[in-house]
């Protein structure tokens, strides 16, 4: 039977405990993140029978509005926190995939990697927070960790169905976030590289086959229906972002890079260590050699660490948390690095475990994040404590809106979270949310996208029947995709056209991200009365 040594039990128990404690302290007292709102409107779109592009502009793979469709009830019950619980269940998934895959590729380690493995990423505040809250962080990790853990498992067996399973989870990994792409790359190079020293020589063949498959079936039915819009929200939207300037885009690199280390630093440190390694173990006699599937598996998990990295940071605007679906692999990688080159004994393995995971609290303990659980910013000397959490802010004002409309009516708004959490619909176009504003495209090209240029922004502000409009600190502030600031007078200009039919109800301060300030507005009587047509389904066909 199988006895797991007790320094190792004790070191799960912690792990898990405060693992959960951080999961249940971003669920509920998490900032709220404007993506979480278009993520599951998609979903709910999907759910209801609109395809992604072709319907409703989606700017990522078509996979998570695909998973995440079967939990709309659970979304429309309990609004963004269902959200976000199926998301951490994702995420979850992923640290105990990445566990396993660190136990597969540590030898006869495998109890004290899983352990270390599972403590950097699941004991980390920055890591539960992006893969607690709604993006598509968590589902992408998963198909990547499950993806490398076939991976190592066909190349260790020279078996050929976990090497096309492999192929499959990482393209599913690409069709979730598209710089996941990067990770399958990464591997087919690896594979064929070391294509006659694995002694499966036709590795790289059966991986490249299970991901073509599988990336066929998933992407190529959406290019078929709507080929133009596919290659605009899929590429074009990411790669037309503009910095302003070659200043600013350095600025934001260096950022990135800064956060970054902040964000995964017990990790980090922790591969330092292992790199500079002050003095060289004696060698474990329990531990047998290294085989090739295995010395290929972590040489891919390396190489597509690299390269998702990189492509982040040469991104127009490289956000930090870019990096959280990778970063289990990264956990993983250090793991099994630091177990090999830091420790000679079982003892000694344990220890480095046990140090792994107090590293990760002592840094989720410290980290800034915390204190945004209850912090709004600062006043001079003075701490502003948040009132009400962000989650429950929201859940207040969705009532209202509830209050205001009736379960059919349309809710005018460029925050789609407030859409979810109030069950009511967004205007055609406005799917987005606030990334819908796209001022450079001509009529016909912005109709075609399911996006609002000038014209249609102003037409649809003008006569589209929505009782009520919220406005927060994102409304009619964006142009996308270069994600300019829209110009002063235009903003005036649209909110002139908006103070022609509704009127201010009230102000909710601090509300969702950024703690902006919500404006609650209701429809005029004369307004009202002359109306506007509500667009049947058939004219949001093509």
């Amino acid at each position: 039977m199988f006895k797991m040594p007790k320094i190792i039990r004790a070191g799960w128990v912690a792990a898990i405990l405060a693992a959960l404690a951080l999961t249940a302290a971003n669920l509920i007292l998490g900032d709220l993140n404007q993506d979480e709102g278009w993520y599951l409107y998609a979903a709910r779109l999907v759910a209801g029978g609109a395809v992604p592009y072709r319907d409703f502009a989606y700017t990522q793979g078509p996979l998570l509005p695909l998973v995440y469709a079967p939990f709309d009830r659970l979304v429309a019950a309990w609004g963004l926190a269902g959200g976000r619980l199926v998301t951490a269940g994702f995420g979850w998934l992923s640290a105990l995939l990445a566990a396993g895959l660190a136990a597969k590729l540590a030898g006869s380690r495998r109890r004290e990697a899983a352990l270390l493995a599972f403590a950097l990423i699941g004991v980390n505040v920055y890591q539960s927070y992006f893969t607690t809250v709604v993006k598509t962080y968590s589902l992408a990790a998963c198909c990547l960790a499950g993806g490398f853990l076939a991976l190592a498992w066909g190349l260790e067996r020279r078996r050929r169905a976990p090497l096309w399973l492999a192929g499959a989870l990482m393209a599913l990994a690409a069709g979730t976030r598209s710089s996941a792409a990067m990770a399958p790359l990464a591997v087919l190079c690896v594979l064929w590289a070391g294509r006659r020293r694995a002694g499966l020589p036709s590795a790289w063949l059966h991986f490249l086959a299970g991901g073509t498959l599988a990336g066929a079936a998933l992407m190529l039915p959406f290019f078929a229906m709507a080929p133009e819009n596919f290659w605009f929200n899929v590429v074009s939207y990411h790669a037309l972002r503009d910095p302003g300037g070659l200043l600013q885009a350095l600025v934001y690199k260096a950022g990135f890079l800064s956060r970054m280390v902040q964000a995964y630093f017990a990790a980090l440190a922790l591969l330092a260590l292992a790199v500079i390694r002050i003095e060289r173990p004696p060698a474990a006699p329990d531990q047998p050699a290294t085989g090739a599937g295995i010395r290929m598996t972590m040489a891919a998990l390396w190489l597509a660490l690299a390269g998702i990295t990189l492509l982040h940071l040469l991104a127009p605007f490289p956000y930090d948390d870019y990096q959280a679906f990778a970063y289990p692999l990264l956990g993983s990688a250090v793991a099994v690095f630091a177990l090999r080159r830091l420790t000679a004994t079982p003892a000694g393995a344990a220890r480095l475990g046990l140090l792994g995971l107090l590293l990760s609290a002592a840094a989720a303990g410290s980290s800034p994040l915390n204190q945004d659980w209850f912090i709004q910013g600062r006043d001079r000397i003075w701490w502003q404590i948040k009132d009400t959490p962000p989650l429950f802010k929201l859940r207040a004002a969705a009532r209202l809106i509830q209050s205001l409309s009736g379960p059919d009516d349309y809710l005018l708004t460029q925050d789609p979270y407030l859409a979810v959490e109030a069950n009511r619909r967004l205007p055609p176009g406005m799917e987005l949310g606030q990334f819908c504003y796209f001022p450079d495209l001509d009529d016909g090209q912005a109709r075609r996208r399911r996006v609002l240029n000038r014209a249609g922004l102003a037409e649809l502000l003008r006569t589209f029947p929505a009782p009520v409009a919220a406005l927060s600190g994102y409304a009619l502030a964006l142009e996308s995709p270069q994600i300019r600031r829209v110009p002063e007078a235009d903003r005036e200009y649209f909110r002139g056209i908006i103070a022609q039919r509704y009127t201010p109800l009230l102000e909710i301060p601090r509300f969702g991200q950024a703690a902006t300030t919500l404006e609650i507005l209701i429809q005029k009587p004369a307004a009202a009365a002359a109306g506007g047509r509500i667009p049947n389904a058939q004219e949001n066909k093509p």
